[in-house]
Parts: C-alpha cells; sequence; structure tokens
C-alpha cells in the first residue's frame, strides 16, 4: 500500500537561489518565483507547510514589462486619511528610490494570503543593484531567461 509523505516543518531543507532580473519580463519572473517559495518544485511538496526555498533576486531596476502596461498599470495604496488613496505606474515605482518593490508586490500577489504568505514572503531577498549580502550562503544561480524564449525582452 502507498502512503502521501507529509513533510513535517523540522525535515525541510531550503536550497538557496540566486536570479538575475537583468531584462527578465516581470509577470513571467514572478510566477516562477512564486512556485520556488511555496516549493511547488519539489517532490515532497505539502500545502501547509513552508518549505519552499531562499530566493535572492539581483538587478530588480532592470526588469522589463511588456505591451504598455508599464504606463498603464498602477499600484494603489490608500494613506489612512480620508481621500487619501494614491497610486503610482509601473515606470514610476521602478524609476522610484526602491524599484525592488514591483517584484515584490508581483511575487506576493501570486502566493496564497494568509499567515503562511506572509512566512514564505520573509524568503525573498530582492536588491535593485547587482551586490547582495548573501555571498557567504552560496546561492546557485537559476537562468530564467533559458527556461523559456518567452522569458526575456530586449
Amino acid at each position: 500500500m502507498k502512503t502521501t509523505v507529509s513533510l513535517k516543518p523540522a525535515e525541510v531543507k531550503r536550497d538557496w537561489v540566486l536570479i538575475d532580473a537583468d531584462g527578465l519580463v516581470l509577470g513571467r519572473l514572478a510566477t516562477i518565483v512564486a512556485s520556488r517559495l511555496r516549493g511547488k518544485h519539489k517532490p515532497q511538496f505539502t500545502p501547509h507547510v513552508d518549505c519552499g526555498d531562499e530566493i535572492v533576486i539581483v538587478n530588480a531596476a532592470k526588469i522589463h514589462v511588456t505591451g504598455r502596461k508599464a504606463e498603464q498599470s498602477v499600484f494603489y495604496w490608500h494613506t489612512g486619511y480620508p481621500g487619501g488613496i494614491k497610486g503610482a505606474s509601473v515606470a514610476e515605482r521602478l524609476a522610484s528610490k526602491r524599484p525592488e518593490q514591483v517584484i515584490e508586490k508581483a511575487v506576493e500577489r501570486m502566493i496564497t494570503r494568509g499567515p503562511l504568505q506572509r512566512k514564505q514572503m520573509k524568503h525573498l531577498h530582492v536588491y535593485a543593484g547587482a551586490e547582495h549580502p548573501h555571498a557567504g550562503q552560496a546561492p546557485q544561480p537559476l537562468d530564467v531567461a533559458g527556461l523559456n524564449r518567452k522569458n526575456r525582452r530586449g
């Protein structure tokens, strides 16, 4: 008789993955990252356990969006005051002080909501430039552009 293996939190083995976002398409990168953060690429995937990898993304400021989404797609937030709704397009957010928020929000919205999502998002490390402080963990590079020719623009 076959049994389904249910992974326990103490048995989770995390790998460190390095992704260079230079020239990659935002949505395609976000789907790959969200899947790896959840751990769905592993054979011992368990939906209620945080079994994903640690992911480091560099060059987040050089991400691309297709079509006219850079001008038309707007991120909204509320300040908490009456009439305090604000918005910024993707192009404006990429030109701002924290362009890595574009990737963080895209990935966050692709992961199941709740306490497990907040735990999984702590394993995502996004940096606008090419440097990152995780060299001691020896992250393995993942060639996202090589997975599918549509993943790369420009």
